[in-house]
């Protein structure tokens, strides 16, 4: 049994997601439980090289994840050979010029989406890459979560029938910053920093539609600016340019019209943050990020229409848990772990730059749909 150590720079993981999640929960965790095995019973031992522009919480995150080593300087950590594989997670403004640099240097490249701020840049790294010779793929962390995974389960085995319907609701009120802090960076909420919902949300929308139920083939989206004023992680009040809340119905192949309801500022009564409902000819079902329940043709009620008389109807009794798919464990380490081993071994990986590029692609044309005010196509982007 052979050990393979990867390097790893590490990009703009000083903000919470990219700590926690792929620093601290993945890399970190992936080290201290002794590597990813390979298929041939190759070990991969990843080890991190931390790089951003905060010295301080640079030192201070490189301690919390064991004596990392860390570097102000991107060019210092491009040029370590040691380092094979290059993982951004910087805002979005800054990914493509970063992955560029990356790409040069002859690293494999693996970053958090949007892949970049636009359908021809996230296209020029995929082909940038692609004619080096690297493996490149982007976050699709969605896609390994329970919730995501029954109903991936679900459509495999036909439960659903002819699928009719999705609808999914996002969100949750993020506090604008004035007396309570906000849960969210300030650039979420200026475009000129590559900002806005539309931009970060249906990115995920697109890998989750195009992986579960079908491809996207068109987009009506309408967006808004429902708070106009916030204030920033310095108390300094600012003015919101870009989208906080997106209302869209997608066309999927096959005629599955699908229904996305993405907000900052929507208070939540349902069972999680994000529930997804589908509707079929012989079940339904409705997701949660961890949870899934159904209600098969079999055991669907018989509703009455009567406004006039007090319903006593208790319509969550009608379901049922769905069955469990297989435990993928941490969403975003389960992804680095196909891709360590993707590098490692030229083990499969789906999630590529191209389909980065897909996800920028849905965005940039449901902006356009709300800028026309009508249906817009999506047309199939090859490689």
């Amino acid at each position: 049994m052979s050990t393979r150590r990867i390097g790893i720079v590490m990009n703009g993981v000083t903000g919470r997601m990219g700590a926690n999640q792929h620093l601290m929960r993945s890399i970190v965790a992936i080290g201290r439980d002794g590597g990813v095995r390979c298929a041939d019973g190759t070990i991969v031992e990843p080890v991190p090289l931390l790089v951003g522009r905060n010295a301080s919480k640079l030192e201070a995150l490189a301690a919390q994840a064991g004596g990392a080593a860390w570097t102000t300087s991107l060019d210092a950590a491009l040029s370590d050979r040691s380092c094979e594989v290059y993982f951004d997670a910087q805002t979005t403004d800054r990914r493509a010029a970063a992955v560029r640099r990356a790409i040069a240097a002859g690293k494999h490249v693996y970053c958090e989406k949007p892949a970049a701020a636009t359908m021809a840049e996230a296209l020029e790294l995929y082909h940038l890459a692609r004619r080096a010779g690297l493996k490149h793929g982007v976050v699709q962390d969605k896609l390994w979560l329970p919730g995501i995974r029954a109903l991936k389960q679900l459509v495999d085995e036909g439960f659903f029938g002819r699928i009719l319907s999705v609808r999914g609701e996002f969100g949750y009120w993020v506090f604008e910053g004035e007396t309570i802090r906000s849960q969210r960076p300030s650039w979420n909420y200026r475009a000129e920093e590559g900002g806005g919902i539309v931009r970060d949300m249906f990115a995920h929308w697109r890998y989750v539609l195009d992986g579960v139920f079908g491809r996207v083939s068109a987009v009506a989206c309408l967006g808004a600016t429902h708070v106009e004023r916030r204030w920033d992680e310095s108390g300094r009040p600012y003015d919101c340019t870009a989208d906080d809340a997106a209302y869209a119905i997608f066309e999927l192949e096959g005629g599955i019209i699908a229904q996305f309801n993405s907000s900052w500022c929507v208070r939540v009564r349902r069972d999680d943050l994000l529930t997804i409902q589908v509707d079929g000819t012989k079940g339904s079902a409705v997701a949660g990020l961890r949870g899934c329940w159904i209600q098969p043709a079999s055991a669907t009620p018989r509703p009455v229409w009567n406004p006039d008389v007090e319903t006593h109807a208790d319509y969550r009794a009608d379901w049922q848990a769905a069955p469990a798919a297989p435990e993928a464990g941490n969403a975003f380490r389960a992804e680095w772990e196909l891709f360590l081993r993707h590098v490692a071994r030229d083990e499969p990986f789906a999630w590529d730059l191209l389909a980065g590029a897909k996800g920028v692609q849905l965005a940039e044309l449901a902006l356009e749909s709300w800028r026309l005010r009508r249906w817009v196509t999506i047309p199939p982007l090859g490689g």
